[in-house]
């Protein structure tokens, strides 16, 4: 067997269309987590027959998207010593 064809054993194919066991692989979330937001309509995802499919291209555009509001939210947010903040007593 070629070194090609060895590799390709051990690193799964990753297609542009997947199912969720692929696409939670792909997140590194759980199916079940997955299937609660694609429900929610929280990620990407469409539904062929009565299965939940998402294209790879679009959790990436995704991704993105949440890194760079989580990013712009940091930058936002105000500046804290590291400790919890702490609910006030009225």
């Amino acid at each position: 067997m070629r070194l090609a064809e060895k590799r390709n054993l051990l690193v799964p194919e990753i297609r542009e269309v997947m199912d969720i066991r692929q696409a939670s692989d792909y997140l590194g979330i759980s199916p079940d987590t997955l299937y609660k937001y694609a429900s929610e309509g929280f990620i990407p995802a469409f539904k062929l027959g009565n299965r939940w499919r998402f294209k790879r291209s679009r959790l990436d555009e995704w991704m993105d998207h949440q890194s760079s509001r989580n990013a712009a939210d940091a930058m936002l947010a105000p500046e804290t010593d590291g400790k919890k903040p702490v609910k006030s007593v009225h």
